[in-house]
């Protein structure tokens, strides 16, 4: 019903700092499109794709492309979705946006904004193996009447490191977690080899959060970040 995932939008006052960092992170800059007016990049470690937006609005924004958006109108107000935002025509670039019930921002395109990379999935940034955006929800129950009609696919709840609700989909998983664990999304990586990673990354002056989610090991797993405030948070896997 989204359509094909395409990026997790991040608005930036900053483009040049937020691409800077993200680059200084291992992560490669993909061609774009001159669809937007605003300044915008996309960085990618191969699995994930971050657009950069230097513009105010809604951040992290989940986008994803489904061509044809205007012919599929239906089917979002079948599902009860209000939207927030609806552009379509034949003179402008169509989007429609709307929010999952604990706040969380989608965006869906007509088309990509960008060209692919040549940089394969297993080609992992210095944080580790991007494995899911991770975003506050005060009930799961609701989080999965929401999502799964939207095509993901909710897997059991796990308590380890701490309490989410994690979902599959073809092209990113995503999970939710308690809002007392943090109460903003978070991108989450993991890597067995995360110690060394975090000492890699603090060597060559990477700053970190002293706010982990409690109970995680300050040794083994860190929090970053960005200079547009999006934290990313480095799990240490265990397999």
């Amino acid at each position: 019903m989204l359509g094909r995932f395409h990026e997790i939008s991040i608005a930036t006052a900053d483009i040049r700092a937020s691409v800077e960092f993200y680059e200084s992170l291992g992560f490669t800059q993909a061609p774009t499109t001159d669809t937007w007016s605003h300044p915008y990049g996309v960085l990618t470690d191969g699995r994930l794709f971050i657009g950069l937006h230097q513009r105010r609005g809604p951040s992290p924004t989940l986008t994803f492309v489904l061509p044809g958006i205007a012919s599929h109108l239906g089917q979002f107000e079948s599902h009860g979705i209000a939207l927030t935002v609806c552009r379509t025509g034949d003179e402008v670039f169509n989007e429609i946006g709307f929010l999952d019930p604990f706040g969380q921002a989608i965006t869906v395109l007509e088309a990509r904004t960008y060209s692919p990379v040549a940089r394969e999935p297993s080609e992992v940034s210095l944080c580790g193996y991007f494995d899911e955006l991770s975003m506050p929800a005060r009930n799961f129950e609701t989080a999965k009447v929401f999502w799964e009609p939207l095509g993901f696919v909710a897997t059991d709840e796990v308590e380890a490191p701490y309490g989410r609700l994690p979902f599959t989909s073809d092209h990113i998983d995503i999970a939710f977690h308690r809002p007392r664990t943090f109460d903003v999304p978070l991108l989450v990586f993991r890597d067995i080899e995360m110690p060394a990673r975090i000492a890699q990354l603090r060597d060559q002056g990477t700053r970190f959060s002293d706010e982990l989610p409690r109970g995680l090991d300050p040794n083994n797993n860190a929090l970053i970040e960005s200079p547009d405030g999006t934290l990313l948070l480095l799990l240490h896997s265990e397999d």
